[in-house]
């Protein structure tokens, strides 16, 4: 993540600096400091609560941010209880038993896949890409829940790419500056010679608030 981060920047000829933060830690403060939130892979957090309270934060005051994996997960889940005002909705890592379980265990494992995924034309992210499909690689046992694949599609967030078999694996927030979560990890395919599309962007974005708020 760190390298990718890197390699965005000298793309964009950008000085970036980037600090691993435990959810522990996490306030609306750490914005006072930092020009965007990536909520990288890995789970169960530390502090799942303030992960959420962080993302709407972020979401709500237009500070870009960017999930994937397990942060494509959190995502999911703050806008769960915060956009569609699922108050109870739970991710399965966290607590199994629950009643209303938005993220599940996936079928089949997606853990060191590489899968071809649709971009959906008119989407922010295929303005990133600027090409589908895409082949991405994944490190994730969870995904959405396709009991409320039909209240994500009803909502103000957007599907940005699907797999083969129509599943969701990109959600952007196509109102906000840069809002997005995938269920993939954009940053394994990044190189120092071909910098990932989706990094770029939301560095590009980062930039933007940096630019304003300085």
């Amino acid at each position: 993540t760190d390298a990718a981060i890197q390699h965005s920047a000298t793309h964009l000829d950008l000085s970036a600096q980037s600090a691993w933060i435990s959810s522990e830690e996490l306030t609306p403060c750490i914005f006072e400091e930092y020009d965007g939130i990536w909520v990288g892979p890995g789970g169960p957090h530390k502090n799942f609560e303030k992960t959420l309270e962080t993302l709407k934060f972020a979401r709500e005051n237009q500070i870009p941010t960017l999930g994937t994996c397990g942060g494509f997960q959190h995502i999911v889940m703050e806008m769960a209880r915060n956009v569609l005002g699922v108050k109870e909705a739970q991710h399965a890592e966290y607590d199994p038993y629950a009643s209303v379980l938005f993220i599940t265990p996936l079928t089949c494992s997606l853990k060191g896949r590489s899968m071809s995924i649709d971009i959906s034309p008119g989407s922010k992210v295929y303005s990133y890409y600027s090409a589908s499909p895409v082949t991405e690689k994944y490190y994730c046992n969870f995904g959405i829940n396709p009991e409320y694949v039909d209240a994500i599609r009803n909502s103000s967030f957007a599907i940005g790419g699907s797999d083969s078999e129509g599943e969701i694996r990109i959600l952007e927030l196509p109102e906000h500056p840069f809002y997005l979560g995938t269920l993939f990890v954009p940053q394994i395919n990044s190189t120092a010679g071909d910098a990932h599309p989706i990094v770029d962007a939301f560095l590009s974005a980062a930039g933007r608030v940096c630019r304003r708020l300085r």
